[in-house]
């Protein structure tokens, strides 16, 4: 267990010190630039300097996050950053973008890369991958099991971090397009609007609300918060280095509180206490400060709908009571207590039919005497003024005294973890007084008197009068644990100097601990900047379409009406596993038409499908495709150990700059797809620096959400029950939104489910504009589409490729027919924050 890391989350300042002082090893901040909490406070540079230097003066280490995608006009500042991090000693950098990644490598290779989990690492092969690039931490997608982490740590060459705490989002971390696709606030950029948090119908094909009798909410894609303070002996167990509580937008008392409790929970696992390491007083707080419902994730099982919080998206407190009867006369209600209440609470009503009454308990009473605090199993009146009714119950949101608690953490002036110190005091005629300040790590501070001791004549020097002033260690992190007086006959040396002595030997101990974070600095790389001349002449060709097709039927689609290359496999949108003889007739049929085969897999392959995907690897390699798709790290760890097939780089490794081509490029990948979130001028910068082909999604319904959380298995199969009658096979739906959008939603192979899209993207008016920034392949994703209806669409791109462009106006009348009112141009045009 040496070195295992319990890591908090810091949004701000105050949050800062309760992280520290309530028992963390570690925090994670961020800058005000890059980070993928940036409605956050978050710290500017002055800031954080100051923030490590609190953390490592306590022995905390202080990591960054520079976990979003960066666009190529960033890259400089980007530089500048995270050389400014180099130099103020932060103690590694987390990442999603393996551009950045390549950079840090260059411009600060002396700094710990962390892989943040919007890298999306859900296998050991990911977690390899990293490891042979520089990386020495992996922090894994939430969606894994116990059984997965554990195997994971077994084998893994760096450290593992997982997530122990907060708030869970519904799709794969860094596979998630929805809040940038439907408000422009990209996830990936660090402004996530939480579209899962809305409210949500399911429907079918007719329209009609498919969850009717169901017992279900509206907020259908809400999980609950992690939480496994019950699980902290099995994950220290498994060979974790590092537990994460999620919260950077979190207030300090929620980091208090927390911390503090699983600080003690891991105190006493540590300890040999572990079967009972957690007590009903720490569950009743965690769900006080912030909780949406609990869930253990798929630490143990897929819950179903009992991992969702379908009936509300927020902190729903804790449920004290319920009402007994409301007075309307005197607006009272009174309350049959199941926890105490307190003066200073602010409670919440959760009303019959529809609503909440929320009010501060400001005044309350039992049996018409005013009382301060209400017993459990006790009726208390308070005054409510709106109605309330009759058995209602009532939940604690804000409790009083919790949050005084919390404060003590963070809220005062003197330090509350203190570090234990030994001081020596040595003082002779003639010699200077000396002190000497050792800390419980080993680290020493030493001073001496500028004044030469004397002979005293009237008052010497006593141990009395020496520990006074040495143990006036004031708002310093130290605590005099034990003083050793060395006097030799009777002197006298001043106060004022046995002071100045004292805070110079403070201000050595300090630097000592402060020089321990110190890392010797490798000769970086100076990169060049990217605003000059572009490096690679513009084509004038039209680029190849690329049709992105699961099935034999819309292959020959495809190929029938002007398809240049086929993307075949990867996941299906129709539960069905594609089996080998399928991939040999797919390569046949386009090798017949002399076009080219891009053979796809899965972008997410957890544990138990590693040996599927290996062997498919391994049949692709048997059948020689111009190339192999993969989608993230792990498959393309794979793909390099088991086959020389050219590999091509999806658009779900998430492509946004010419350093993340540049790196895939020295991985070995001879193509990529670039992300869809870029837009026409970051588009052409990229392709103008890009010495590798580029191809651009221009046609279809992209995936917002992948999810190891299945809605339809979870609220019409019974998935929580223990198995799942697969109502994905007996119907189609889709989410209704708030504005009446309908997204479909889909289910793969493996039982993953897929929300797509509500519009289709089309971008037929605009092929002209590929054509002049020299992109090399355009795509259809027709995964979802039906056969015939691919068809057409392909040949309709099919005759603008071959158009002039002055003459494209001919085909209008076809694109006017195709398109319809949920066309979407995506953020060709608009882009993201």
């Amino acid at each position: 267990m040496e070195g295992l890391e319990l890591l908090a989350p810091v949004g701000s300042q105050k949050a800062l010190v309760a992280a520290v002082e309530s028992g963390a090893n570690a925090v994670y901040l961020a800058g005000k630039l890059f980070g993928a909490r940036a409605y956050a406070d978050n710290f500017n540079e002055e800031e954080l300097a100051e923030a490590v230097k609190l953390a490592h003066l306590r022995g905390v280490l202080v990591y960054v996050t520079v976990n979003t995608l960066v666009d190529n006009q960033e890259i400089q500042d980007l530089i500048s950053y995270m050389q400014y991090l180099d130099r103020i000693h932060v103690d590694a950098i987390i990442v999603q973008d393996i551009g950045v990644a390549d950079i840090a490598r260059q411009v600060i290779p002396s700094m710990p890369l962390h892989a943040s989990t919007q890298m999306t690492i859900h296998n050991l092969d990911g977690v390899l991958f990293l490891a042979k690039n520089g990386f020495s931490r992996a922090v894994l997608a939430r969606e894994l099991s116990l059984e997965d982490i554990r195997y994971i740590c077994r084998y893994s060459p760096i450290e593992i971090e997982i997530f122990i705490h907060g708030a869970l989002c519904i799709s794969y971390s860094g596979q998630c397009l929805m809040s940038s696709i439907i408000g422009g606030r990209s996830g990936n950029r660090g402004r996530c609007a939480q579209p899962c948090r809305l409210p949500y119908t399911l429907v079918d094909k007719q329209g009609c609300n498919a969850l009717d009798d169901q017992d279900a909410g509206e907020y259908l894609l809400s999980p609950k918060d992690l939480n496994t303070i019950d699980s902290i002996p099995e994950l220290l167990s498994a060979g974790v280095t590092s537990l994460k509580i999620e919260g950077r937008m979190k207030r300090p008392e929620y980091v208090a509180v927390v911390v503090d409790t699983y600080r003690r929970s891991l105190d006493a696992c540590l300890a040999g206490n572990g079967k009972r390491a957690s007590s009903l007083g720490d569950h009743k707080n965690l769900a006080q400060v912030f909780n949406r419902d609990f869930t253990t994730a798929y630490l143990y099982k897929h819950s179903g709908r009992e991992m969702i919080s379908h009936r509300r998206p927020n902190n729903r407190g804790v449920r004290i009571g319920r009402v007994l009867e409301y007075r309307a006369n005197s607006k009272t209600a009174v309350i049959r207590l199941d926890e105490p209440l307190y003066k200073g609470d602010i409670i919440e009503f959760w009303v019959k039919v529809g609503g909440r009454v929320n009010i501060t308990v400001n005044s309350m009473s039992i049996d018409g005497e005013p009382v301060l605090e209400a017993p459990a199993n006790t009726a208390v009146a308070v005054p409510v003024p709106s109605p309330v009714k009759s058995n209602d119950r009532v939940f604690k949101v804000f409790d009083a005294r919790l949050m005084e608690y919390a404060r003590k953490f963070f809220a005062g002036v003197a330090p509350v973890r203190r570090i234990p110190v030994k001081v020596l005091v040595e003082v002779a005629v003639g010699e200077p007084l000396r002190i000497c300040i050792e800390d419980t790590d080993g680290y020493t501070g030493q001073a001496a008197t500028h004044f030469i001791a004397e002979k005293a004549r009237n008052r010497p020097l006593t141990a009395e009068t020496i520990s006074r002033q040495i143990e006036r260690m004031g708002n310093t992190v130290f605590a005099v644990q034990s003083l050793n007086c060395q006097i030799q006959g009777e002197v006298m040396v001043p106060v004022s100097e046995i002071n100045d002595a004292r805070r110079r030997a403070i201000d050595g101990l300090e630097q000592a601990r402060l020089d321990r974070f110190i890392r010797s600095r490798e000769k970086s790389v100076v990169l060049p900047r990217i605003a000059g001349p572009v490096i690679r002449e513009k084509k004038r060709m039209m680029p190849q379409l690329t049709v992105h097709v699961d099935s034999v039927e819309k292959v020959k689609q495809a190929l029938d009406h002007g398809a240049d290359v086929i993307l075949f496999g990867g996941e299906t949108m129709n539960h069905r596993m594609i089996p080998t003889d399928e991939y040999r007739k797919v390569v046949d049929m386009v090798r017949t038409k002399e076009k080219k085969i891009i053979l796809s897999t899965p972008r997410l392959v957890k544990e138990w499908q590693v040996d599927k995907i290996k062997k498919e690897l391994t049949l692709f390699g048997q059948l020689t495709p111009d190339a192999v798709a993969v989608s993230n790290l792990g498959v393309l760890h794979m793909a390099r150990e088991l086959t020389d097939i050219p590999l091509h780089g999806d658009y779900p490794l998430n492509i946004y700059n010419w350093a993340a081509i540049k790196f895939l490029q020295e991985q070995g990948l001879d193509s990529i797809t670039l992300s869809p979130e870029l837009n026409f001028s970051q588009v052409e910068e990229i392709v103008s620096l890009s010495t590798l082909p580029v191809e651009c999604l221009v046609h279809g319904y992209l995936t917002l959400m992948i999810s190891e959380y299945c809605m339809l298995g979870s609220f019409l199969g019974n998935l929580h029950a223990g198995s799942c009658s697969q109502a994905c096979l007996k119907g189609t739906y889709w989410l209704k939104d708030r504005k009446e959008e309908i997204f479909p939603v889909v289910t793969d192979q493996f039982c993953r489910m897929h929300i797509l899209n509500a519009k289709e993207l089309s971008m037929l008016p605009y092929i002209y504009r590929f054509y002049e920034m020299g992109i090399d392949r355009i795509r259809i994703e027709g995964k979802n589409d039906r056969p015939v209806q691919l068809g057409r669409l392909v040949r309709l791109y099919r005759e603008c490729l071959e158009q002039e462009r002055d003459s494209s106006d001919r085909l209008q009348d076809k694109i006017n027919q195709l398109e319809h009112e949920n066309i979407t141009r995506g953020h060709y045009f608009r882009g993201v924050l």
